[in-house]
């Protein structure tokens, strides 16, 4: 909720890319993210297209990509930091896919 008031005061004092308003979004981004891997990969274990999914990692993943996708952000844009963001989301889904031997010969 600090975060969110933070936000509407940036907003309201013209200043869109303050430090809040960049945390308020990588927060919500990662938040989604791991809402929808858990949905997909719970689904897709329970149709048998994954033999397990344990999203525990994503946990680690996610604490670590916010960090360095804020801090990207902060110095170097938006921009960049959502490719961090797409980056991570493609690392776990390496690990997701060698978890499942999806990556062996």
């Amino acid at each position: 909720m600090g975060s969110l008031l933070a936000l509407v005061a940036s907003r309201a004092l013209g200043r869109p890319g303050s430090r809040p308003a960049t945390l308020l979004s990588v927060v919500t981004g990662w938040l989604a993210a791991w809402v929808l891997w858990s949905f997909a990969g719970g689904l897709a274990a329970r149709h048998g297209l994954l033999a397990t999914y344990d999203g525990t990692l994503f946990a680690l993943v996610a604490l670590a990509g916010g960090f360095w996708q804020y801090r990207t952000q902060l110095r170097q844009g938006r921009e960049v930091g959502l490719a961090v963001f797409v980056g991570a989301q493609l690392a776990w889904l390496g690990v997701v896919m060698l978890q499942n031997g999806m990556l062996t010969p």
